[in-house]
């Protein structure tokens, strides 16, 4: 029995070992002045196709904690460059840990909307924000940055109550008005962490499906094995 568990435990640990985390952020009140720096691809359609080309750039600096408030500087590029010819990034988005109840921003993307709706199969994000006076996150209007611009400004995220830290994580941007690729003319792009301080047990784990499967199948035979064992102590 003692050697089951122990399989048991040899089994978990490399279920475990294979566990992947999402790309996050973290700031505290001591975190002045903290940047961190993204980098973002570009995708159409639920089945996220990938986009040559289509890529984009934000920067998230710390500058103040007051109560139940965290203010951020912004910097957002359009890097996007061939086969695209044209592009603008019309809004970006991510989900905060705890829930934000409400936000400002000034500067290029002076518009916010909490809890709403990203295009391309991401689904709900807890605040975006974005050049047009729209009720959504999937754009309008005719603003926004196009290629090889870069836009600047500041956002805040106020809480219900006094939080020692907040996470940022599941980063995204919007492209709308794409030129140069055929058939796609809106999409979206996930962002991945380029540089800057972050902590690397941020985010939700994500067990990789090998890995669940080769704990179940552990399991299982262990489960066959005990059973042999009974059968032959009958016999």
């Amino acid at each position: 029995m003692s050697r089951s568990i122990a399989s048991l435990a040899a089994i978990a640990s490399f279920a475990l070992a294979g566990t992947a985390f999402a790309d996050s952020m973290t700031f505290g009140s001591t975190d002045i002045s903290k940047s961190v720096t993204l980098n973002y691809n570009g995708y159409s359609g639920s089945g996220g196709s990938s986009i040559s080309g289509l890529t984009g750039s934000t920067t998230f600096t710390l500058t103040g904690v007051s109560n139940n408030t965290y203010t951020f500087d912004y910097s957002v590029s359009n890097t996007s460059s061939a086969p695209v010819t044209g592009s603008r990034i019309s809004s970006f988005a991510f989900n905060t840990d705890p829930t934000i109840a409400s936000a400002t921003s000034t500067g290029a993307f002076s518009q916010t909307t909490l809890n709403s709706n990203y295009p391309n199969g991401i689904g709900n994000v807890d605040v975006c924000f974005k050049d047009a006076t729209t009720g959504s996150c999937a754009g309008g209007g005719s603003g926004g940055l196009t290629l090889g611009q870069t836009g600047t400004g500041s956002f805040s995220l106020s809480f219900s109550s006094p939080v020692s830290a907040v996470t940022l994580s599941d980063f995204f941007v919007r492209y709308q008005s794409i030129t140069g690729v055929p058939g796609i003319s809106s999409a979206s792009g996930a962002g991945t962490i380029s540089s800057g301080s972050t902590t690397s047990s941020g985010g939700t784990s994500v067990p990789e499906p090998g890995m669940l499967g080769l704990f179940g199948m552990g399991l299982a035979g262990m489960a066959l094995a005990r059973r042999r064992q009974v059968q032959q102590r009958r016999a």
